[in-house]
């Protein structure tokens, strides 16, 4: 029979760690066709001219049709319900409350709902604003046409670590293929890349009731400018577009369009944007563009053009992973566990090997514990706990192993 000692509560400590790890995600993840993911789900009618789009892409590490690709996460596009975006394009409110739009406009009660998910989600309350900064806002600082970005609990484990994340997006943009979408680049020349970061979360921690710990993303060239939000515990980005792109930038191009009678060399469900007849080319990414394009559009446009498309890394970010530990304190003291319940210990006459014939008042028995048991009130094992090497246990020491679990 194995020998067994109670092991008090005094014996038991409690702790919590924290684990980091650093992840990147690439360009061409982002960009690319095989590595992002759309879900028709959205379908206005079975015409000819019918629209058909996705709520949200979800951009993988790898060809998405691979059984070992991983979800990195989740982008979609919102509007606030009371924003001069919406308001500005609404024609009426019908006796339910429904907004009504243009045959120009495209989804827009869609990007209001996505917004209102969101702010159910992290803010509490489906009719509420995000701004950013995230208090003490002005009127300038509402987050009214917004870029949601949901990383996944793969990669965020328990939060997003304060002070890691940054994320390089193209302010603006020289074409688009994909959408056939052109950047008037005369009137507005490509300004390269910007870099947005949450530094300076650390010294002015906020909290959201519903979302968790809250940071101000900046622009790291102007920190005194905030551009959205990060939700660490949620690991969601809230982006505000007219502040991480340029939004008077002139959008030429053809979008799909309900209605449309495919005018000139245009099919049927397309629509000019930009240049078509009577359009003096003044439409701008906000509104005409956010209003004009279904979400797949937009989102085509900024995962391909706003966010690169080569093989270097445009966002990162250390994720948290909280590790709770139970440490149990095996006390052997010098008179215990100086015997091994091993039969090999014993000969065949009940002698113990270790002492030699004639030697028994001068020698004392020792063992080596390789092992250590933890057994419930029924002596029913529960967990073994191995050592790196055999530790010797004889009558002049005093041993503590610690076993230590984690979860």
């Amino acid at each position: 029979m194995a020998t067994f000692k109670t092991i008090s509560s005094d014996d038991i400590k409690e702790t919590t760690s924290v684990l980091n790890q650093l992840v990147d995600f690439v360009e061409e993840d982002v960009s690319g066709s095989n590595t992002r993911k759309r879900f028709q789900v959205f379908v206005t009618s079975s015409g000819t001219n019918a629209v058909t789009s996705s709520l949200f892409h979800t951009v993988y590490d790898q060809n998405f049709t691979l059984q070992t690709a991983n979800e990195l996460f989740d982008t979609t596009v919102g509007l606030y319900h009371a924003g001069t975006t919406v308001t500005g394009t609404r024609t009426a409110i019908d006796s339910n409350g429904k907004f009504l739009f243009p045959s120009s406009s495209l989804m827009m009660r869609e990007k209001v709902n996505i917004y209102k998910q969101f702010a159910q989600l992290l803010l509490g309350d489906s009719s509420a604003r995000f701004t950013a900064p995230f208090s003490n806002a002005t009127a300038n600082d509402n987050v009214d046409e917004a870029l949601f970005v949901s990383f996944k609990r793969l990669f965020v484990r328990d939060g997003i670590k304060r002070e890691t994340f940054a994320i390089k997006m193209f302010q603006s943009s020289s074409g688009d293929i994909t959408n056939n979408l052109a950047i008037n680049s005369t009137t507005n020349p490509a300004s390269g890349s910007a870099i947005f970061t949450d530094v300076g979360s650390s010294t002015s921690v906020e909290r959201s009731a519903t979302g968790g710990d809250v940071g101000n993303v900046v622009n790291a060239a102007n920190t005194a400018e905030t551009v959205g939000l990060l939700f660490y515990q949620q690991g969601i980005a809230v982006f505000d577009m007219s502040k991480v792109f340029d939004g008077n930038q002139i959008m030429n191009g053809v979008l799909q369009a309900v209605g449309a009678t495919g005018v000139g060399d245009l099919k049927m469900g397309k629509q000019n944007l930009g240049a078509g007849a009577g359009d003096t080319g003044t439409q701008k990414l906000i509104p005409g563009f956010i209003t004009s394009a279904s979400i797949d559009q937009i989102l085509n446009h900024v995962t391909e053009t706003r966010m690169g498309s080569g093989s270097n890394t445009f966002l990162t970010f250390q994720n948290n992973t909280k590790i709770n530990s139970t440490l149990y304190f095996c006390r052997a003291t010098a008179d215990e566990f100086n015997f091994s319940t091993n039969p090999s210990y014993t000969n065949t006459e009940g002698r113990i090997r270790v002492i030699d014939t004639g030697q028994e008042d001068i020698e004392k028995s020792f063992s080596f514990v390789t092992t250590v048991g933890l057994y419930d009130a029924n002596e029913e094992l529960l967990a073994v706990a191995k050592l790196s090497r055999p530790v010797e246990k004889n009558d002049e020491k005093d041993l503590t192993f610690r076993v230590r679990l984690d979860f």
